[in-house]
């Protein structure tokens, strides 16, 4: 899944997937040995390029505050089904195909061919490590085709939904 981080001003794009030997870890573009577990609620062991230290996590509304060796950091990110949607009320144009942002499970299918839509509405629900994500539609429009059910696994990049 790609994320991006606003830390302190600096912004930057993150992509966290879990692979054959673990997670995987791309800032920018550029892969970043990591090693992440989750202790307890809220408390991260990280192993970063070789350095082991512990994070401390608490969403704050829209933010995180993120504790590290008497550091306190707030991070901002931003979901990636909202990029195309900052700034001035932008609007995807066309025909548009809806695609998963990260490999799961469909729970729910919350649409059927040829029904309205209003822009942001939810399409389909996925489950990706426990969590269930509704995936919205970027536009007003007409469900034009459904291409999953309910229990099926999808790919990062899997076509769920056109509407047009």
């Amino acid at each position: 899944m790609q994320f991006e981080v606003n830390i302190a001003g600096r912004v930057e794009r993150v992509e966290v997937r879990r692979g054959p030997e673990g997670w995987e870890c791309r800032v920018n573009g550029k892969p970043l040995p990591a090693d992440i577990a989750e202790v307890r609620p809220g408390v991260f062991s990280v192993l970063l390029e070789g350095c082991a230290f512990e994070m401390q996590v608490e969403r704050d509304n829209d933010h995180y505050r993120i504790q590290s060796r008497g550091v306190e950091l707030v991070a901002t990110v931003v979901d990636p089904r909202r990029w195309r949607r900052r700034g001035a009320g932008l609007v995807a144009a066309g025909r548009q195909e809806v695609q998963a942002p990260m490999p799961g499970k469909v729970i729910a299918v919350l649409v059927a061919a040829g029904q309205q839509v209003k822009a942001d509405q939810g399409l389909v629900v996925v489950e990706a490590m426990k969590m269930q994500n509704e995936i919205p539609t970027p536009k007003e429009g007409v469900v034009e085709q459904v291409l999953v059910s309910a229990g099926d696994t999808v790919e990062h990049g899997q076509t769920l939904v056109v509407v047009s």
